[in-house]
């Protein structure tokens, strides 16, 4: 966790919950890691001016809360979300809550499917960018 990052709290069910850290755990990661990398994959659509509104509810009632950690730069898209799912509305839901709804849709994925992507999101596409570089001989 870095210093600057906000700290969020996200209502999901135990179910979601128990998916979230087995993403986490297959990810080698925690569980803000994979939550960050869900609103990357889903804040595109979410956020498009032709995307229709989501029809999940925000602010849906779940049993447990989970404490996340997201860079700022997602955190400060959070209200924008709110805003968006719930059009119409005197008040837009807190970012929490677009955060659970953001993620509660990113999750109704095939786990496998959300694991491959997780993968995907985080493969080193060049040889040169990996962690541990073969080392070859120089030439006499």
């Amino acid at each position: 966790m870095e210093s600057d990052e906000v700290m969020l709290a996200v209502r999901l069910t135990t179910a979601e919950r128990t998916l979230l850290r087995w993403l986490a755990r297959g990810h080698r990661g925690d569980v803000s890691e994979v939550v960050a990398d869900a609103l990357l994959d889903v804040l595109p659509a979410l956020l498009a001016r032709d995307a229709p509104p989501s029809a999940e509810q925000p602010g849906r009632a779940a049993p447990c809360a989970v404490t996340v950690w997201l860079p700022p730069e997602l955190a400060d898209l959070l209200p924008a979300l709110a805003a968006r799912l719930a059009p119409g509305l005197p008040a837009a839901p807190s970012p929490c809550a677009a955060l659970g709804t953001a993620l509660r849709l990113w999750l109704r994925q095939d786990p496998a499917r959300l694991a491959a992507g997780l993968r995907a999101m985080h493969a080193h596409p060049h040889p040169s960018s990996h962690p541990h570089p073969q080392v070859r001989p120089l030439a006499a």
